[in-house]
């Protein structure tokens, strides 16, 4: 399987990911320049965190029109598999590839800590390790990633089995308290109606190894492994 990480003028988690990807999940990874247009036969693409243009007019909202995402609009409605972390899931929502947007934390500052994660849905491509109401532990670092959709919306999302991760205590409880940000539903991670694009405000390429305090970040990318073998297998 081969990822492909996209690189944006300002991007600074691109090489994390690219990091975990290739030297901790152990699977051929390549950078992909936003203004190039091949996806260079790459069968899942991540969208990294950081601050795309620096964010001077709205998070994603230049990134969405770079030449590259002309392909990864083409690439997800094909089926394939596309990961949008932090600033990236910001980039998914302002392409339309997601519903929903993302405003200022509700709290008017920047938060950089580990939050808990809750398990909502494990038959996607990036949970397919975990259990059914799981606890994660994973960083979060962001100043707008309060997920925001009208009341319809959101009761289709939690109906279609769309909201992937919900914020949480440790002991897996949602509580107002829990949530960081303000989002919605204390949404955390999302998927498109197929299942095959997900946009997630944590990183979890910062919670792969033991070093940086938690491995389950690790299985997100190990569970688009899995989806993705398990799939060839089944077309062979």
């Amino acid at each position: 399987m081969k990822f492909g990480v996209v690189v944006f003028p300002g991007s600074n988690c691109d090489h994390d990911c690219y990091y975990a990807l290739s030297q901790v999940v152990g699977v051929e990874t390549t950078l992909l320049w936003h203004q190039e247009r091949d996806l260079k036969n790459c069968d899942a693409v991540v969208l990294p965190g950081g601050f795309s243009y620096g964010d001077y007019l709205r998070t994603g909202a230049i990134a969405r029109f770079s030449p590259i995402m002309d392909s990864i609009r083409q690439f997800a409605q094909a089926g394939g598999l596309v990961l949008g972390i932090c600033n990236g899931f910001q980039i998914l929502l302002e392409s339309g590839l997601l519903p929903g947007a993302l405003l200022p934390n509700r709290s008017g500052h920047f938060i950089c800590r580990f939050v808990y994660l809750r398990v909502e849905n494990n038959r996607t491509p990036f949970t397919s390790l975990f259990q059914l109401g799981e606890v994660l532990k994973i960083p979060i670092a962001h100043n707008q990633g309060n997920f925001f959709a009208s009341s319809t919306d959101i009761r289709s999302f939690l109906d279609n089995r769309q909201v992937v991760f919900r914020y949480c205590d440790s002991r897996g409880e949602v509580t107002e308290v829990s949530n960081p940000n303000g989002s919605l539903e204390s949404i955390a991670g999302l998927t498109n109606c197929e299942g095959n694009v997900m946009g997630m405000m944590p990183h979890p390429e910062r919670s792969a190894e033991e070093i940086l305090g938690s491995t389950d970040g690790k299985k997100v990318f190990q569970s688009i492994v899995k989806w993705w073998e398990e799939k060839e297998i089944a077309r062979k």
